[in-house]
């Protein structure tokens, strides 16, 4: 899938075929804007399976999101209860963006991983016993070093920052400095993090220290000219609405309720479970604020906050399920949630007659299974939440997202591989095995092209069309172009078309008009 997963996997794939696994290229050219730990998972995957495919390459990717999900699991049931842990696990693996990205070949759900288990293993420094300490503060180093290893400078500001503000607020900062805990930490840190830099610095200044620290890190967060992917402040609001279904609806059904009856917290006197809360709110709000503050924002950036996400609604969960509370503002949420589905299932019924063809047809083979999984749910809900069986109210939310996982992830991805990326994958392949040079002009992202192919030249047709490397005339080239361009490239080159797909077309440069 373009744009990232094909770029970052070409990446592994050169890697994995040079054995050069220091040097980060891409389509030949250096790539500094990474740390390879993403690519080394890549191309152990490769190693593991003995084969470069669509699976070996999202499979480290899903490894680590289970990792993830059991260290949730396993830090709620330590701190907490067996139910909270279960309940909290269950949310986040079945959180809508994070069950999406667990099965993409990118290095986000890589560093979110990472992060999390550094940070659970910083909040179990707060509730085990003394001796035990030191061993979980120099987990959160190594992971930390680890995370800093997938993707730089998130990897240590966020469990840093995060452990920083928790400690203050548990009055246990002093904790931190103690030599047991921090020398071999940083000992620990420092053995994962320096040597791979020192190694790039030394080989490739000053060009690494400019477009790997200065660009790619400093630049982007202070930036969006880099990448431009200027957001506004509140894009990741929007992102979380989204991303954290089904659970917004209980999530912000609850804050109104506590809003409307707020009350003031006793600090002094709180329990592990409400301490626990607390140091997940605090995470939240950092690594909310961290990312929100960055100039530069991609809807992936937000995934580190989740965890954090999961274990507050698990807190909801288990005090709706267990000890009546939060009832009416969950009971309200559900009704409003079961309504919409409702809704759907409905407009579902009558979907040709106002999707465009293209999206219909590519959904025709599961509308029915779609309309009735969302019937089914929205009834399901609407049933459990009158009769007051919480424990399946909250059933029926996990359900609908392991459904969507299992059955509809993938024909989501079959609607965007119908619209275009199937028509770049073809024509790779056919150069590929024809052995001819392929052109992409005026789309330099789409690295599927890169990937499923070789030869590949990625050019950008502006003004001064001379410009254009002599190479693209050769007899044994093809080029790519949108078939938005083809008028306006016709009436500047004679072209030969061999063949139009649903957005892209390969043709031949035949001259200059």
């Amino acid at each position: 899938m373009d744009v990232d997963e094909t770029r970052y996997v070409s990446i592994a794939k050169h890697m994995f075929l040079s054995k050069d696994y220091l040097t980060l290229y891409l389509n030949g050219e250096y790539f500094f804007e990474k740390p390879p730990l993403y690519f080394w998972s890549e191309c152990l995957s490769f190693g593991v399976f003995g084969h470069i495919n669509e699976f070996t390459a999202r499979f480290p990717c899903a490894l680590y999101a289970l990792l993830l999900t059991f260290g949730v699991y396993f830090t709620g049931k330590k701190i907490v209860s067996i139910r909270f842990g279960l309940i909290s696990a269950l949310v986040l693996s079945t959180s809508l963006e994070f069950t999406m990205l667990a099965r993409y070949a990118i290095l986000d759900i890589v560093v979110t991983s990472l992060i999390g288990l550094s940070v659970l293993c910083g909040f179990l420094t707060q509730f085990i016993q003394d001796k035990n300490k030191k061993y979980f503060w120099w987990l959160f180093y190594i992971f930390s070093g680890l995370a800093v290893l997938a993707k730089g400078i998130p990897g240590f500001v966020i469990p840093f920052g995060v452990m920083f503000f928790v400690t203050l607020f548990n009055r246990t900062f002093k904790q931190c400095f103690k030599p047991v805990n921090i020398i071999p930490g940083i000992i620990l840190f420092l053995l994962i993090v320096l040597p791979w830099h020192i190694i790039m610095l030394n080989q490739y200044n000053p060009m690494f220290f400019n477009e790997y620290i200065m660009k790619h890190h400093i630049s982007r967060f202070l930036s969006a000219n880099e990448i431009n992917r200027a957001r506004p402040f509140y894009y990741y609001i929007v992102v979380l609405l989204w991303g954290i279904i089904p659970y917004i609806f209980p999530l912000v059904g609850v804050l109104i309720g506590k809003i409307v009856h707020f009350k003031k917290t006793d600090f002094s006197n709180l329990t592990n479970t409400q301490k626990f809360l607390w140091f997940n709110i605090i995470a939240f709000a950092f690594t909310f604020l961290f990312f929100t503050s960055s100039k530069t924002k991609l809807i992936t950036y937000i995934l580190p906050a989740y965890m954090f996400l999961a274990y507050i609604i698990g807190y909801i969960a288990v005090g709706y399920i267990c000890e009546n509370k939060f009832v009416k503002s969950i009971n309200i949420s559900s009704y409003i949630l079961g309504g919409l589905f409702l809704l759907i299932s409905l407009i579902a019924m009558f979907s040709q007659y106002f999707l465009p063809e293209q999206i219909y047809l590519s959904i025709q083979g599961v509308k029915w299974f779609t309309i009735s999984i969302f019937f089914l749910i929205a009834v399901s809900m609407l049933i459990f939440t009158a009769k007051k069986k919480y424990t399946w109210v909250f059933i029926t939310y996990i359900a609908f997202i392991a459904i969507f996982a299992t059955f509809f992830t993938k024909q989501f991805y079959n609607i965007d591989y119908s619209f275009g990326q199937k028509d770049l994958i073809d024509f790779s392949k056919q150069g590929k095995v024809l052995n001819y040079d392929i052109f992409v002009v005026n789309n330099a992202v789409k690295y599927s092209v890169l990937y499923y192919g070789k030869n590949v030249h990625y050019i950008s047709i502006d003004n001064d069309l001379l410009n254009v490397s002599d190479k693209i005339f050769n007899y044994n080239s093809r080029a790519i172009i949108k078939n938005k361009d083809y008028n306006e490239l016709s009436e500047k080159y004679n072209l030969k078309l061999f063949k139009q797909g649903v957005k892209y077309s390969l043709v031949k440069f035949i001259s200059v008009k």
